[in-house]
């Protein structure tokens, strides 16, 4: 089991930023992808970023290119996602998850291990 937890959602205006982190507990990370995905109110989740712990080579979806970036402290077994330029649109719960395997990461369904969400709130 992998233990999830997400910190540091909040309220920003547009152009602002946010650096969320997800921490993990319960399993050594070696062998794991972690991403980031959301969902916006009455909306599907869709994926942001991923990041493989161990090589640490990124993914991102087109829609955060140039914005966000993914990152991972090993020693505090902790990922963050450091959000640039903020939109409305990136009004949503965001998401950490963890998956065994390098492929797929960008498929919600392959993620065997979930937090409980952070708000993020963009508006003027």
């Amino acid at each position: 089991q992998v233990q999830l937890v997400e910190s540091g959602g909040g309220s920003v205006q547009p152009g602002g930023s946010l650096r969320l982190s997800c921490a993990a507990s319960g399993r050594t990370l070696s062998n794991y992808v972690m991403g980031w995905f959301r969902q916006a109110q009455g909306k599907e989740g869709v994926f942001v970023a991923a990041i493989d712990w161990s090589g640490g080579s990124t993914s991102y979806a087109d829609f955060v290119k140039g914005r966000f970036t993914v990152s991972r402290d090993s020693a505090k077994n902790t990922m963050y996602l450091q959000m640039n330029s903020l939109k409305p649109g990136d009004t949503a719960v965001y998401y950490c998850a963890a998956k065994s395997g390098h492929y797929n990461v960008a498929m919600g369904s392959q993620y065997e291990f979930w937090g409980q969400g952070t708000q993020v709130t963009v508006s003027s």
